[in-house]
């Protein structure tokens, strides 16, 4: 059997839906998630997304191969280049500076996604550190998709929250995201039952932490 990036979401769909469709993803997307709720979000955000640029570099040193070490570089490059920059610029449309930013402390969720992603990383091979990155990757992709399939999605000037839809629906993220997709397709093609209920496992476990990454925002989780 050939297993694909579909076989690993099959397998934890509750959660996969749960993380998906979090009431701070829905309530995002009707514009009536409270301000405070949004900003401290924002703020874990740019923490998180450093430490995500660090797998990446860290999947560019597991590279074996001239083509995955080229992926590596373009999700790096996706982060730093992309979704780093406009966090940055769309953070201090809310009023928070960059040196707000470096001074924060990670949140208690920040903390535990990030660290179990770079420890997959280092204990387990390049596969095993893309599986456990591709429900932020791949998941930001598709919540840009089911906000916009929602009929009480809004956008424009009257949600607040229509430039965050707009970075993850972009071509750029797109693409980086079905980039992601086919390589992991390529990848899991190969593997064993065995090896595949390992990766599901990975895959499961970080999917649960994004979830709980939505919860602290909704919440404001120290």
């Amino acid at each position: 059997m050939a297993y694909t990036f579909e076989h690993l979401k099959q397998h934890c769909q509750q959660e996969w839906d749960a993380y998906i469709q979090h009431d701070f993803v829905s309530q995002l997307g009707e514009g009536k998630l409270a301000p405070e709720s949004f900003r401290h979000y924002l703020k874990q955000d740019y923490l998180f997304l450093i430490q995500f640029a660090r797998a990446f570099a860290l999947a560019a040193y597991k590279s074996t191969t001239l083509d995955d070490l080229r992926h590596a570089k373009a999700g790096l490059s996706a982060i730093i280049d992309l979704e780093l920059s406009l966090h940055i610029q769309y953070c201090k449309e809310w009023g928070i500076s960059e040196q707000e930013l470096q001074a924060l402390p990670e949140a208690r969720a920040t903390l535990a996604y990030t660290r179990y992603v770079l420890d997959t990383g280092n204990r387990g091979d390049l596969l095993d550190l893309h599986v456990a990155l591709a429900p932020c990757l791949v998941g930001y992709g598709e919540i840009a998709k089911w906000l916009n399939n929602r009929a009480q999605t809004l956008r424009g000037e009257q949600n607040p929250y229509d430039a965050w839809i707009g970075m993850y629906e972009s071509a750029e993220f797109q693409e980086a995201m079905h980039a992601e997709i086919d390589w992991l397709n390529r990848e899991l093609a190969d593997v064993t039952p065995r090896r595949f209920e390992r990766l599901a496992r990975i895959f499961s476990d970080a999917t649960r932490l994004e979830i709980d990454f939505w919860a602290m925002g909704l919440e404001l989780r120290q």
